[in-house]
């Protein structure tokens, strides 16, 4: 495996531009992905935050201490980990500068892919940076935490968004500025009358589930599966208003690598096909094998696809049918039964 942005994110640690942190030392890792390697001398406590479920488990499967959301603060440095959501970069960057002690190094790395130059460059017009090393296909830039950092995390942290007008979201999330035009071809065939519990696998911030309680009479309860904590956290939000018809559960769970305990009626769904920029057809083949496990006999999956992705094969294993009800702009609409 060629080495990555993580390579490049200790990079400066290796080639002497600073110092490893020793013993005693405390260190905050926001976006942390499994695999890392430390360089020698590398000793402080490390304070992993990732709120992507499949690298959770990765990294606490690895022993290490990881949250979903940032634990503590006056750590004596911090590394983040940038990929390709400038939003959701420079909000970590706030919080490292908001959480790490006066002087403390700030490191951040990321691919040129990704355009961590454009990162640097707008890190740089806020504070002043130390060092900038290229490195593996991509960057790492590092400062110090200034004295005075308020000015700095106030200009770095994004404005609140939200879609609609009424859906509370954060860069970062799956389409965190817009209703994507997948999920709108498929709210489109929702059922108006279901009866018993239903699932939105892969709910991000909640909108297909806050449709099918609007839409759908019957329903007693909607659960909501989704992988990355901060969009399930988003997804309560939304629900919120609803006066408990239906009943909503939430559940932060890697679909792919974890079992779905209940049983449902009805499951709707807008797989993702990729985790990073290449096409990843296989998480949504696995997605379409938990609904098949996860329907009760009859039930019914309702889900929406790009055109062309390859779930035939997966929707014949785990069905005793499957019709396309709609293809058109780029999308389709697949219901299978059970």
């Amino acid at each position: 495996m060629k080495p990555g942005p993580l390579a490049t994110l200790l990079h400066p640690f290796m080639s002497g531009g600073l110092e490893p942190p020793g013993k005693g030392r405390r260190a905050l890792f926001l976006g942390a992905e499994p695999s890392f390697r430390l360089p020698e001398g590398f000793d402080a406590e490390l304070h992993l935050v990732q709120g992507f479920r499949v690298h959770f488990r990765a990294l606490e499967a690895a022993g290490y201490r990881v949250t979903s959301r940032i634990d503590g603060e006056d750590f004596d440095l911090a590394l983040v980990l940038a990929d390709r959501h400038r939003g959701q970069n420079e909000a970590w960057i706030a919080l490292a500068i908001e959480r790490t002690l006066p002087g403390g190094p700030i490191v951040v790395a990321g691919s040129t892919d990704d355009g961590i130059a454009s990162l640097r460059k707008r890190t740089e017009t806020l504070v002043r940076l130390d060092g900038h090393l290229p490195k593996y296909h991509g960057a790492a830039f590092w400062f110090r935490r200034p004295d005075d950092a308020a000015p700095v995390i106030e200009a770095m942290r994004p404005s609140a968004s939200s879609v609609d007008g009424r859906f509370a979201t954060a860069p970062g999330m799956f389409s965190h500025d817009r209703i994507d035009a997948g999920s709108r071809l498929l709210v489109e065939c929702l059922p108006e009358s279901a009866k018993g519990v239903a699932a939105d696998f892969g709910a991000g911030w909640g909108y297909l589930a806050s449709v099918l309680a609007e839409k759908t009479v019957g329903l007693k309860a909607i659960d909501l599966y989704e992988a990355d904590y901060e969009s399930l956290e988003a997804a309560k939000t939304n629900l919120a208003n609803f006066a408990n018809v239906p009943e909503f559960g939430f559940f932060w769970l890697d679909l792919v690598g974890e079992k779905v305990e209940r049983k449902y009626d009805l499951i709707v769904m807008n797989p993702p096909f990729h985790h990073s920029r290449a096409a990843e057809p296989g998480i949504g083949q696995a997605m379409i094998r938990a609904a098949s496990v996860a329907l009760k006999p009859g039930g019914r999956l309702l889900m929406v696809a790009n055109r062309g992705l390859p779930y035939e094969q997966a929707l014949r294993a785990g069905f005793k049918d499957a019709q396309e009800l709609r293809n058109e702009g780029g999308f389709r609409v697949i219901a299978a039964r059970r």
